[in-house]
């Protein structure tokens, strides 16, 4: 299963005390913006998004469809195959694509220990 790049997507309160936090630590804003409440931070291949106001608590990101720049991959697994794996293999999951669909959807399913998962395809 391709689940494309992967992120650590976190709710921050401030979210310019945020970026220039992670700015120390050698990070660039390479998405995002104020007016839409969300930055995305990279540093090499390593992509932090910082979200203020939108969700309680962190939680891991995999975008299908994108390479760590947000570049489209030219094969990747739709996220609503790789909901029908995880549906097959007994997975709950908190919120469902819609099958019907094609292109942009999401799902949010938790690990055993609580933590919240999004797969989250952009195209």
């Amino acid at each position: 299963m391709k689940l494309g790049a992967f992120s650590i997507s976190l709710s921050v309160k401030d979210l310019e005390k945020s970026r220039d936090f992670y700015e120390k630590l050698g990070f660039s804003q390479m998405g995002g913006n104020f007016e839409s409440n969300y930055l995305i931070m990279k540093n090499g291949s390593t992509l932090i998004g910082l979200f203020q106001a939108m969700f309680d608590g962190n939680m891991l990101t995999f975008n299908p469809g994108w390479d760590e720049n947000a570049q489209n991959l030219d094969s990747f697994d739709d996220v609503r195959e790789i909901q029908k794996h995880l549906k097959e293999n007994n997975v709950i999951l908190e919120k469902e694509a819609d099958e019907t669909t094609s292109g942009p959807e999401h799902i949010f399913l938790k690990d055993p220990d609580g933590n919240m998962i999004l797969i989250d395809q952009h195209r």
